[in-house]
């Protein structure tokens, strides 16, 4: 029998998910025995209607919120059972996220908010001077390290929070709505830094976005309906 490797197994994998939320004293079932595999260096895009559960889904992916029913696994590891603890560390080594606003700390520059989470995990401040010059470089902000977030253009401070987000070396990236506060021109030159970086480290990305025409050069378009994942091609 051949030997299993890690790229057999789905980075991360929601299987049979439920979840409601209560609208008064009425459930309001968001999804639905919702299934979804991302493999390491896909891209795949998440485009639904608004409220139709993909921040849920992507929170739950994330190991933001729980589930009611079914099981989230991380590198074939089921999560659900596992205490807070373990989970705050599965979310700080294995997973990234990029929000539509940047959420960058204001009175740090590009440099120190791409260092942060390293610090936070415990690498040593050297190590995590060389690593984010080297990932800010690498999305094309070299000169900008220096730099707080109220010097930076839109484009820009979403790279260095794209930058930020990969900065432990996740295996996953989950991103909701990344270019939509950005006009087309800067959302295209965010997009193309987000796939270099899929390519470069075969990182798994889940983006809900409503634009199609980014969504088409994905690897991957689904759609939620009626709380479960649909391919859509």
């Amino acid at each position: 029998m051949a030997e299993r490797t890690e790229e057999d197994v789905p980075v991360i994998y929601l299987h049979d998910i439920k979840r409601q939320y209560m609208q008064g004293e009425t459930p309001l079932t968001i999804l639905n025995g919702a299934k979804l595999a991302l493999w390491a260096g896909q891209s795949v895009a998440l485009v639904a209607p608004s409220g139709s559960g993909k921040s849920t889904l992507l929170h739950i992916a994330g190991l933001l919120e729980s589930p009611d029913e079914g099981e989230v696994y991380v590198a074939g590891t089921p999560t659900s059972g596992l205490p807070d603890v373990e989970r705050t560390q599965i979310r700080r080594t294995e997973i990234g996220f990029v929000y539509q606003s940047h959420r960058l700390l204001p009175e740090f520059t590009a440099l120190e908010n791409v260092m942060l989470p390293q610090m936070i995990r415990g690498l040593k401040r050297s190590e995590t001077i060389k690593r984010s010059i080297e990932i800010l470089s690498y999305l094309g902000l070299g000169d900008r390290i220096k730099h707080r977030p109220a010097e930076l253009s839109g484009g820009e401070q979403q790279r260095v929070a794209i930058a930020r987000a990969v900065a432990n070396a996740p295996r996953a990236l989950l991103a909701d709505e990344p270019t939509g506060n950005l006009d087309p021109h800067t959302a295209d030159h965010v997009f193309q830094a987000l796939m270099q970086l899929v390519k470069g480290t075969r990182v798994a990305v889940l983006i809900a976005t409503h634009n199609m025409e980014l969504a088409g050069r994905m690897d991957r378009r689904v759609s939620l309906v009626e709380g479960e994942i649909v391919e859509l091609d």
